[in-house]
């Protein structure tokens, strides 16, 4: 019997760290003693300049601090902090995967930094990491955001891992038609993971496509609004953040697996 393949795709703050990546360490590296009253200043940067918010972040990061390097943004990767059983996570459901015939790939779609997220204990887990990215110089210093990952844009890396289209600059192949039958992954052996409004453009396309969608919330607060997702039919699934074994998180995973694994059974019989 062949391997079937499964994509977990994940938002990064909130869905597998408790707060955004900035809030650990870089915001009050800035002064700050309350994160919020930076993004306070993004969003008036946002509506005085009709900017979009990924990119208001982006600029007043650079503009707090003129110094900022690819390196120092690496660096703040070891600052985040992740939910219970992340950092085992992955080797759990790729070892349950290869048991029961499934070969599971990890995906980031965020609209967070990739070079903070290179900097985590996991970031070596995820096939591709799509995120906001700078252009730097020859000495890693910031000219200019290369890449902005908002919350419509982040549907475009479905499609992507969906035809094997990886590399953000081949547009020509992403927008190719083609074969469901060459498809690298079908979108229906897909289950993306997110916290929020941001992510319902990407769990409706996830959605109607067959595949599965999964709403986390890390606390008791934050639970409405992982439970509205679920009513309104973005997500298949509302669940606590908990990625430790024995979870409901992982149990969902388990059963997708395992229908995968009886779906390429029947196969075999054709």
């Amino acid at each position: 019997m062949k391997n079937a393949k499964l994509a977990l795709i994940y938002d990064f703050d909130k869905t597998l760290s408790p707060k955004d990546m900035q809030e650990f360490h870089y915001i009050q590296s800035l002064g700050y003693d309350n994160p919020s009253d930076f993004w306070k200043e993004c969003g008036v940067f946002s509506d005085k300049h009709n900017c979009d918010a990924i990119l208001s972040y982006m600029y007043l990061m650079i503009e707090k601090n003129k110094n900022l390097t690819q390196k120092q943004l690496i660096e703040e990767g070891k600052y985040v902090e992740l939910y219970k059983g992340v950092s085992t996570w992955f080797k759990r459901i790729n070892d349950y995967g290869k048991k029961h015939h499934v070969k599971v790939e990890h995906y980031i779609i965020s609209s967070g930094l990739t070079d903070i997220i290179k900097g985590t204990s996991i970031a070596k887990e995820f096939k591709k990491i799509y995120a906001c990215t700078y252009a730097y110089d020859e000495k890693g210093r910031i000219l200019w955001p290369s890449r902005v990952v908002n919350y419509t844009m982040k549907t475009q890396y479905l499609f992507r891992i969906s035809k094997g289209v990886f590399m953000e600059t081949n547009d020509e192949d992403l927008n190719s038609s083609t074969p469901d039958s060459l498809k690298y992954i079908p979108l229906e052996n897909m289950v993306y993971f997110g916290d929020g409004s941001t992510d319902v453009p990407s769990m409706k396309v996830v959605q109607q496509n067959g595949g599965t969608t999964i709403a986390v919330f890390g606390d008791e607060a934050k639970k409405n609004k992982a439970e509205k997702l679920y009513e309104d039919k973005r997500a298949t699934f509302f669940v606590k953040a908990d990625y430790s074994r024995g979870s409901r998180i992982e149990k969902i995973i388990q059963g997708i697996v395992d229908s995968l694994e009886v779906k390429n059974r029947l196969e075999d019989y054709r």
